[in-house]
C-alpha cells in the first residue's frame, strides 16, 4: 500500500510505502490501545459513576450490571433445582432401603438393642428441649421452592450419614444370614439314607433279650454296602469299633451337637476330616451287636440321646 501526502501550493508530495505485516501490526496496535482505553473508561468512569450516582451514567451502570446479576441468578437458581430434584429423588430412594433395611433386620434376626449404637445421638441444647414440656406450635407448611446451597449442603450431608449408617445395618444382617446360614449347614436335619425306618426312637422290646430298653437311635433298613450319607457338615471324631454299635462313626457338628453312625461295614473318613452335608462317609453293615443289615442313626447334645426324628423333619422338601 502507496500513501500520498500533498501540501497546498508548491510543498513537495511525499510518499509512504506500507506492507501488509505493517498495515497488520498498525491495526493490532491500535485495537490494543482501543481495548486498554475502553478498559480504562469502564473503570475509572462507569464504576465511579455508579459509586457517586452520576445522574445518567450511573443508571446505564446499573442496568447493564442488573442484567448480568440476573442472569447469574437465574443460572444458579437452574442449577439448585436441578440439585433439589436429585437429592429428592435420593431421598426417595433411601427412605425404600430403609424400609427394606427394617424387613431384613427383623428376617436375620437383629434385636432393635443392637442397632441403638447407630442412632444418631441429640445435641445437648435438643436432649435438653425434649425434655422440657412441649410449646404450642402450628401454622401452613411452606416448602421452599428454591432451597440455598446451605439447605442442599445440610441435605446432602444428612444422606451421607445415613448412606454409611444403613451400610453398617447391611453388613451386620448379613453377618446373621451367615450365621443362620452356617447354623442351618451344622444342623443334622438331612436323612443320612434314603431306606425305610425299621425301628423308632424311644422303648421298645430288645431284639436280643426280649425285655423292654431304651432305644437311643433310629434304624433304617438297608442292604449291606448302601452309601450312608452325613446328616450334616462338621468334623469327624470317631471312627474306632464299639462292643455295641460294632464300626462307629461319630461327627461333632458344634454347639454340643454330634450325630453316630453305627453298625457300618466299612468307614470312609478319618479322624480330623471335614465333612460336608450329604457328603458320602459310610457304608451300610451289620457289625457289633445287630440282628441284620442296618444303619442305626443317633443324634446327641451334650452327650444325651434325642429323637432323631425331630431334626430329620426340619429338613426341607
Amino acid at each position: 500500500m502507496q500513501i500520498l501526502i500533498t501540501g497546498d501550493g508548491a510543498a513537495r508530495t511525499r510518499a509512504f510505502q506500507l506492507s501488509g505485516l505493517q498495515i497488520a501490526s498498525v491495526v493490532s496496535a491500535l485495537l490494543i490501545v482501543l481495548l486498554l482505553l475502553s478498559g480504562t473508561i469502564y473503570h475509572f468512569i462507569f464504576l465511579a459513576a455508579a459509586r457517586e450516582g452520576w445522574p445518567v451514567v450511573s443508571q446505564v451502570v446499573k442496568l447493564v450490571v442488573r442484567d448480568e446479576f440476573a442472569q447469574r441468578d437465574r443460572f444458579m437458581r437452574e442449577n439448585l433445582d436441578a440439585m433439589a430434584s436429585k437429592v429428592g429423588d435420593m431421598q426417595a430412594r433411601m427412605i425404600r432401603l430403609e424400609a427394606m433395611g427394617d424387613r431384613l433386620t427383623g428376617l436375620a434376626g437383629v434385636k432393635p438393642d443392637e442397632l441403638k449404637l447407630l442412632q444418631p445421638t441429640m445435641p445437648a441444647a435438643s436432649a435438653a428441649a425434649a425434655t422440657q414440656p412441649s410449646r404450642g406450635a402450628g401454622g401452613p407448611y411452606l416448602p421452599l421452592d428454591h432451597p440455598s446451597l446451605e439447605v442442599l449442603n445440610e441435605a446432602m450431608s444428612q444422606l451421607e450419614h445415613r448412606v454409611e449408617q444403613h451400610a453398617d445395618v447391611f453388613t451386620l444382617t448379613e453377618s446373621r444370614l451367615f450365621e443362620k446360614r452356617l447354623a442351618s449347614l451344622m444342623l443334622p436335619s438331612s436323612r443320612p439314607i434314603d431306606a425305610p425306618i425299621g425301628s423308632p426312637f424311644g422303648f421298645r422290646a430288645d431284639p436280643f433279650t426280649g425285655r423292654p430298653a431304651l432305644h437311643t437311635g433310629q434304624d433304617f433298613q438297608a442292604a449291606p454296602g448302601t452309601p450312608i450319607l452325613a446328616a450334616a457338615g462338621g468334623v469327624v471324631t470317631s471312627t474306632e469299633w464299639h462292643p455295641q454299635y460294632g464300626q462307629l462313626l461319630e461327627i461333632d457338628h458344634g454347639n454340643g451337637l454330634s450325630t453316630r453312625y453305627a453298625h457300618t461295614s466299612k468307614i470312609l473318613v478319618a479322624n480330623g476330616d471335614i465333612v460336608k452335608r450329604g457328603q458320602q462317609v459310610a457304608l451300610v453293615g451289620t457289625t457289633g451287636r445287630s440282628t441284620g443289615p442296618h444303619l442305626h442313626f443317633e443324634v446327641l447334645i451334650d452327650g444325651v440321646p434325642q429323637n432323631p426324628s425331630r431334626f430329620l423333619a426340619a429338613a426341607s422338601p
